[in-house]
């Protein structure tokens, strides 16, 4: 997990007055201009540097959140937890929140999508508020046994009994949409609700894959050996951007033994970019280390992506950068010092939700779900 931080981000108030206009005597008097009245020592989980940020709020507080989505409409987050207090049975499951903090109609603060059985992941809202998310409960209702692997080296399973369901908002019962032999999760939606994108095994390596919703018809958009995942469309639906391995020689190797032992060591990543049909690949990063959980800026020219290429001690400190779209005018985004990733822009552009280990009292090994206003 990454190292925690052992200082808490300095203060100071920011005042930023507009020139005044000079008034003739016989003239109106004008409105007084705008003050912002933005309080920096009020930010207290704000850390120095993170200009790009401001009025972070914390929305869950324990255990291990993360991969926090928008509903369309702005209102919503979905995310996946195994935080006790929410979660009793062990293994990540799907819920939602208002981002505004309010309850729900049953008194709810998180509501559960899932069913409470078998290990969740990757959830996403659907235009009209249904959630995707990917669950091995048909197979077994129990959490799958985790496998043992030396210290230090991190790896994900990839669990061949996925598969995409869809939760419809009326609350009924999820049902299969994506399903099949082998891994099929990672699924996100286009901004039309056209397509879903997502990651499978059912080529035999971890590539992406169009789902369009009203013919059902599978387009395989990548190709290469290596690991395809975590794709997002752009702001206008026309591109896509992901995380990938190109592992080459003996990596290549040690991937395809480890994939067929149904696991991924993801820590060799970069960033790639593409049209929507999977044409016009082109790489964004070519960073050391972990470039991963990418996503679009509003103006779909830029990538927010989170990386430990600046961390060449431990490889455990994990920030947010943004990158332009031809790798030029790389911008560290988040200076917590510890684990922030998972960012993602609110559909009108004014507010990031994303995941992180920060906090306001001791170092915690938590991961909680965050969401700040985007300062351009």
């Amino acid at each position: 997990m990454p190292m925690q931080p052992t200082h808490r981000p300095g203060g100071f108030l920011a005042i930023f007055l507009l020139p005044i206009a000079l008034l003739s005597a016989c003239s109106p008097p004008e409105p007084a201009a705008p003050v912002d009245t933005y309080d920096r020592a009020a930010d207290s989980l704000r850390f120095d540097g993170e200009t790009h940020l401001r009025n972070i709020r914390q929305l869950t507080f324990g255990g291990n959140n993360a991969e926090a989505y928008w509903s369309y409409d702005g209102k919503q987050l979905t995310f996946q937890s195994d935080w006790s207090a929410i979660n009793s049975q062990g293994c990540d499951q799907i819920f939602v929140l208002n981002v505004d903090g309010s309850n729900y109609a049953d008194g709810s603060t998180y509501k559960e999508i899932s069913n409470g059985t078998g290990r969740t992941t990757c959830s996403y809202f659907m235009p009209d508020g249904s959630v995707l998310y990917a669950s091995t409960h048909a197979a077994n209702p129990a959490c799958p046994a985790p496998a043992a692997f030396p210290a230090g080296r991190y790896v994900w399973p990839i669990y061949d009994t996925y598969d995409i369901y869809v939760r419809p908002a009326d609350g009924s019962e999820a049902h299969v949409l994506i399903g099949g032999d082998g891994y099929d999760a990672e699924a996100t939606v286009s901004p039309d609700g056209r397509y879903a994108i997502f990651t499978s095994t059912r080529s035999g390596d971890l590539e992406l894959w169009r789902y369009e919703f009203a013919t059902g018809d599978l387009l395989q958009l990548t190709n290469t050996l290596g690991y395809d995942g975590g794709a997002f469309f752009s702001p206008d639906g026309s591109q896509i951007v992901w995380r990938a391995s190109r592992p080459t020689g003996e990596d290549a190797d040690v991937y395809k033994d480890l994939l067929a032992d149904g696991f991924v060591e993801p820590k060799s990543l970069n960033v790639f970019v593409a049209n929507n049909d999977g044409s016009n690949v082109r790489q964004v990063t070519d960073l050391p280390g972990a470039n991963w959980a990418p996503f679009f800026h509003p103006d779909g020219k830029r990538i927010l992506f989170s990386s430990n290429h600046h961390d060449t001690e431990s490889g455990r400190q994990f920030a947010v950068f943004m990158i332009d779209m031809d790798g030029s005018n790389l911008t560290q985004i988040t200076h917590s010092g510890t684990f922030d990733a998972f960012p993602m822009f609110s559909p009108d552009g004014k507010y990031l939700a994303f995941a992180s280990n920060r906090t306001l009292g001791p170092p915690s090994r938590d991961t909680n779900v965050f969401v700040a206003e985007w300062v351009e």
